[in-house]
């Protein structure tokens, strides 16, 4: 007994120190419910403080009064044939995530934050925090097969385009719970070959194709177009769901006449290239990636946000963690501009200063390595990215009033704004 005794002081006292003390600090700025860690704390004498540490990690709560269900869905699309492998019957096939509005449940329990953690956490290697451990104690504000809301007969849909090699479709599960806590419906599109792996329900994995590995190449440029068939592809999965969801949950509850598109990083380049394709893609959100060829070339018809940063910014990123040359700065930004400055119709050039790449997805509230975050801070970041992304969607989509599209806000003065009206 006097042995556990000195263990259990010895845990009093590291829990009590100054590294935790800061830890607590770091929690409370990221965004964690750093509450949940000093009761954690004070309760459970008998864990190992790494495993307190993570276990306490949750999304914090969005804004809008939506609970949020989510479900999974495997597509195969039979009339194309999968570019990334060598067999000609591979046909392409997605994993496609949806999160909707849902009645609120605080005693539900929530849903983790990735199903395949054993096979995702390896493909994350330059991460090497991101344990199955640290991804399975991940939990989300979201609920398994919930109910959908009944406030409205059916709700705009958003598609969701992940990031490249490092990438997951959960990766911007922040803005996504934003969204859907106020009235949208989020189908994150998993790319097979681009994303860091696609587990399959029999398994089988798809693990990033290293051909991606140049930051701009030929092979790129060949196959963003086949990319931005995955959107496609999805929304008309979705038409077919909201005639017969098999799960019985959707059927009838996707407003696919409001339907709208956001990606980050890779995810923006194919999202650009679908806003281009598919006319019903009423809204376009894209941030912080070049535009490809096509799209600078015949520009794009609807509304579209563009969120991204300065190039002193991108260089600051580089000093600390790598990457961003000077040809790829230059690229991200005139084309990101080019398009922007064509539009015939309503845009948004929003640049933060002080934001780095990974800022706008989870990841460093996950992981945090030195270099991920930039000065304004991933929580910050999350707010600044949240607020605009509402305003955008909201105006575009449901036609309300969006002030905060009208000029500078005291609320976000980090963010500079510019806006071209019709």
């Amino acid at each position: 007994m006097q042995q556990v005794h000195d263990v259990r002081r010895q845990l009093e006292r590291w829990q009590d120190s100054r590294p935790v003390r800061e830890l607590d600090e770091q929690l409370r700025l990221a965004g964690y419910p750093a509450d949940d860690l000093v009761r954690n704390r004070r309760h459970d004498r008998t864990t190992e403080p790494w495993l307190i540490l993570f276990a306490v990690f949750r999304f914090p709560h969005p804004t809008g009064h939506h609970g949020i269900g989510t479900v999974t869905y495997h597509w195969v699309d039979a009339d194309r044939r999968e570019v990334f492998t060598d067999d000609p019957d591979d046909r392409r096939e997605l994993m496609v995530q949806l999160w909707y509005p849902a009645p609120p449940d605080p005693a539900a329990p929530r849903a983790p934050y990735v199903r395949d953690a054993d096979a995702l956490a390896p493909a994350l290697t330059p991460l090497p925090e991101l344990t199955p451990q640290r991804l399975n104690d991940v939990t989300t504000n979201a609920v398994e097969a919930a109910p959908v809301a009944d406030d409205q007969p059916s709700y705009p849909v958003l598609l969701f385009l992940e990031g490249i090699r490092f990438a997951y479709r959960q990766q911007n599960t922040f803005q996504v719970e934003e969204l859907v806590s106020h009235g949208y419906v989020v189908a994150a599109i998993d790319q097979p070959y681009v994303a860091a792996t696609v587990v399959f329900p029999d398994g089988r994995q798809a693990a990033y194709d290293p051909r991606w590995d140049p930051p701009h190449s030929a092979f790129m440029d060949a196959h963003i177009p086949y990319l931005a068939q995955d959107a496609v592809f999805t929304l008309e999965q979705l038409v077919a769901l909201n005639r017969a969801d098999p799960n019985g949950i959707l059927t009838g509850r996707l407003d696919l006449e409001r339907a709208g598109l956001f990606g980050m990083s890779m995810g923006a380049i194919v999202g650009g290239e679908a806003c281009r394709l598919e006319r019903r893609l009423r809204a376009g959100l894209l941030m912080d990636a070049m535009m490809p060829a096509e799209v600078v070339r015949d520009g794009l018809r609807q509304p579209i946000m563009w969120i991204t940063r300065d190039a002193d910014t991108m260089r600051l990123e580089r000093r600390r963690s790598g990457g961003w040359a000077e040809p790829v700065i230059h690229e991200t930004l005139t084309t990101m501009r080019a398009v922007y400055e064509r539009l015939p119709g309503d845009g948004y050039y929003v640049q933060v200063p002080g934001v780095f790449h990974a800022d706008m997805t989870d990841v460093p509230l996950l992981a945090s390595r030195v270099g991920l975050s930039g000065p304004v801070g991933v929580q910050r970041a999350h707010q600044v990215v949240n607020a605009y992304s509402l305003a955008f969607f909201d105006r575009h989509l449901k036609g309300r009033p969006a002030a905060l599209l009208d000029g500078p806000a005291a609320r976000y003065p980090e963010a500079l704004l510019e806006t071209r009206r019709p």
